[in-house]
């Protein structure tokens, strides 16, 4: 039997929880979301090299649409020096996006609009692919936490408190029990990698 391919969700967030907008000043500011850019003002030595040690297996993406913006017009003008590696293997690989907009202009090579039917599409990619990573996209992780449509969840969280942000988890999340794959990995700025795999386990329920 041919194995069937992994979906993984690869998301920056605060210590309270917070996803939105970590890259740039102007990268998710709606519901007036005051600290877009979050990320830039806390540089991580140790993210970098996590990140690219992540991809190496991958073979497709799959984004919400803001997301998608932001590397449709980022990634395809840098495939030089020190990030040079991802932007290529981004411009080379299949890029699924998620919008409701069924004439939304993909102008991206290699990229292709995501159906209405989200298991079958899921489905599809997961026949079709080996890795297929989604990188930020809160709006579309929250559909797939909500629908247990993942394989394994790879948090990198900051020691920053927002209080206020679109968060990882909101409350239609799926109740799932998580396995951690591997030691947490702290780096001299205090970020942690903290790297779990979805089981088929639900939690237990207090009669108490």
């Amino acid at each position: 039997m041919t194995a069937q391919g992994r979906i993984l969700i690869d998301l920056f967030v605060t210590l309270d929880g917070v996803a939105q907008g970590p890259g740039g000043t102007d990268e998710d500011t709606s519901g007036g979301f005051r600290f877009s850019g979050w990320q830039a003002g806390h540089p991580s030595d140790g993210v970098g090299p996590q990140i690219e040690r992540g991809m190496r297996e991958l073979d497709a993406l799959l984004l919400g649409r803001r997301t998608y913006d932001i590397f449709a017009s980022y990634w395809p003008h840098h495939t030089d020096g020190d990030v040079g590696a991802i932007g290529r293997l981004f411009n080379d690989v299949s890029k699924y996006v998620a919008t409701r907009d069924a004439h939304y202009p993909l102008d991206w090579a290699g990229s292709v609009r995501v159906g209405t039917d989200l298991a079958a599409e899921i489905a599809g990619m997961r026949s079709a692919h080996r890795e297929v990573h989604v990188i930020g996209s809160v709006d579309l992780v929250h559909s797939l936490l909500a629908e247990g449509f993942f394989d394994e969840l790879n948090l990198w969280v900051y020691p920053i408190l927002l209080g206020a942000g679109k968060k990882v988890f909101d409350d239609g999340a799926l109740p799932a029990v998580l396995e951690l794959i591997e030691p947490a990995v702290t780096d001299e700025a205090g970020v942690t990698l903290l790297r779990y795999r979805r089981t088929d386990r639900i939690p237990a329920v207090s009669t108490f």
